[in-house]
């Protein structure tokens, strides 16, 4: 058995497992862990499990150490690096006249890397950029293209609802998304209500499917003759979160049903 933690690397990114190799870990503790690209800081987000070695990938990266005041001095200074080097690209890109968009820049732990994220609708041949921002930081570059969704889990932003988008605050996995997913909740159909910020179907529609799924089991499908205290009548309507359905009665009168009492 081996004891695991989560650990997160940015308030709204994807929680990765690594072994706590007998560190007594608390959550919100700032760590240093090793990586496949280096060492990272990132936030204990799940406290400690035990789980067989078995079920575990045979390359699961250690937690080194808690992160110390100097560690945490040194991720201060690398985000300053990181404005500065977000000012510079974006000239860059301006001045070479580049169809992309500049969504974040992050600095490797160790400084052994920069790494760009950017969107563009189409191909871009950033090469000479590569050559600027190498001249100018002296180190290894990496221009990561990513997609609508990862952009708008960066950028943040409030939908519909008022909240925070779920991608930025409570979804750690970004699930596919389809429109039968907005069908089996009564969704309106059209794309400027189940569209997030980003273009695409709403995250919120994969999160709630199996809920709906799961409350709609033994629940009459529209357009079913069902028999009711009140009569024969055909099911018009589903009310899933109140669990009733609305039936139109063969006289044509209208009624709402619990399902409970079907």
């Amino acid at each position: 058995m081996k004891n695991i933690v989560g650990v997160r690397f940015r308030k709204d990114g994807k929680i990765y497992n690594f072994d706590a190799a007998g560190l007594s870990l608390q959550m919100n503790d700032r760590v240093i862990v090793e990586t496949e690209i280096g060492l990272a800081l990132g936030t204990v987000a799940t406290g400690e499990k035990q789980m067989p070695a078995s079920r575990l990938p045979d390359n699961l990266k250690k937690v080194l150490r808690k992160a110390t005041a100097e560690d945490l001095e040194t991720k201060a200074e690398h985000e300053l690096m990181e404005q500065q080097a977000r000012s510079y690209c974006m000239e860059r890109i301006r001045e070479r006249n580049l169809s992309m968009k500049l969504i974040n820049v992050e600095y490797l732990f160790d400084t052994s890397k920069v790494m760009f994220y950017f969107t563009a609708e189409n191909r871009v041949d950033f090469r000479d950029l590569v050559k600027d921002l190498v001249q100018r930081f002296k180190l290894r570059i990496e221009l990561r293209q990513v997609g609508a969704r990862q952009e708008a889990r960066m950028i943040k932003g409030l939908g519909v609802c008022g909240r925070e988008v779920c991608c930025a605050s409570m979804l750690h996995n970004l699930d596919r998304v389809s429109v039968k997913m907005a069908k089996e909740q009564s969704m309106s159909l059209n794309p400027e209500k189940i569209s997030g910020l980003c273009g695409r179907l709403m995250c919120c529609l994969a999160f709630e499917y199996d809920g709906y799924v799961d409350m709609k089991k033994n629940m009459p499908k529209c357009g079913k003759m069902i028999q009711c205290e009140e009569g024969k009548g055909k099911v018009i309507r589903q009310h899933v979160l109140k669990g009733e359905i609305a039936v139109e009665l063969e006289n044509g009168k209208e009624i709402t049903v619990p399902v409970s009492e079907l």
